[in-house]
């Protein structure tokens, strides 16, 4: 029998499908036609495309016009307030800078929560269109087909996919632990996107993923998608607070399958990524 919470949690990720198509539709029509930097955030590179504002603004009317009660946080707009237990969690476009260059690793990516919980979670690459789909306790999927995280490989032979934030001191940081970890596993990547790096994951195109700093609208959709198809997702306690002020004690983005957990934590334990 499904529980309430997660049946409307299989609705709630059918509505995200169809809003994230028609962002998406929006967002390429949109480059096609030419890209202006809006505005930049927490330092010169941390870009906002007029794209970026356009398609949030897209998804808020989609969602209130169905739902007109939920509760909405986006990366680019200002949070509303809703009257149910379902908030979204929306980043219209998760790698803006590739998305800016014309490089393929862009995403659309929705989730929904009921109650604090992460229930439903759709994220669409938006150069290639895949589409990665859950809904808690309905498994994950890729263009609608089961999906599930790749047996796990001893730590030599994983591939950890990582990213990078815009300030340098946090990009400092970052290099430092990514550097002691390298030689420990197989290779890193950084595509650029942290919502389509946790698919990645769940579909067994890599091993692990890692990044102190991602916001909820980054990750809560691909965590999701992550966990249903078996994998393990966290935020552990990391150390870049110790330097570089107003990062949460717990902001290190951490993924990987539950049946290689405790090795990698000991791993990013030991390239000084865990406090």
């Amino acid at each position: 029998m499904i529980a309430e919470t997660d049946e409307l949690g299989i609705g709630l990720r059918e509505l995200a499908l169809v809003i994230g198509r028609e962002s998406l539709s929006l967002a390429r029509s949109l480059r096609e036609r030419g890209i202006n930097v809006a505005d930049t955030k927490s330092s010169a590179v941390d870009v906002v495309t007029e794209a970026d504002r356009n398609c949030e603004e897209l998804i808020r009317q989609r969602i209130l016009a169905e739902r007109p009660d939920d509760a909405i946080m986006g990366e680019e707009g200002d949070d509303h307030p809703g009257t149910t237990s379902v908030r979204w969690i929306v980043d219209p476009i998760d790698g803006t800078v590739n998305y800016l260059y014309g490089l393929p690793a862009w995403a659309v990516s929705i989730a929904a929560e009921v109650d604090g919980e992460v229930v439903a979670g759709v994220v669409i690459n938006g150069s290639s269109g895949v589409e990665y789909a859950a809904a808690r306790g309905a498994g994950a999927t890729r263009d609608g087909r089961p999906i599930g995280v790749r047996p796990t490989p001893p730590l030599a032979e994983r591939l950890v996919l990582t990213g990078f934030g815009y300030r340098s001191e946090v990009r400092a940081h970052q290099a430092t632990c990514v550097a002691a970890l390298l030689p420990h596993v197989r290779d890193i990547r950084r595509m650029g996107s942290c919502a389509l790096d946790l698919c990645h994951v769940a579909e067994g195109s890599g091993d692990a993923y890692v990044e102190e700093g991602p916001q909820p609208w980054d990750y809560s959709a691909g965590a999701l998608v992550l966990t249903e198809a078996g994998g393990r997702f966290d935020l552990l306690a990391g150390r870049l607070g110790e330097t570089v002020p107003g990062v949460g004690s717990h902001a290190l983005v951490t993924g990987a399958p539950a049946a290689g957990w405790d090795t990698f934590v000991e791993a990013l334990h030991g390239a000084g990524f865990l406090a």
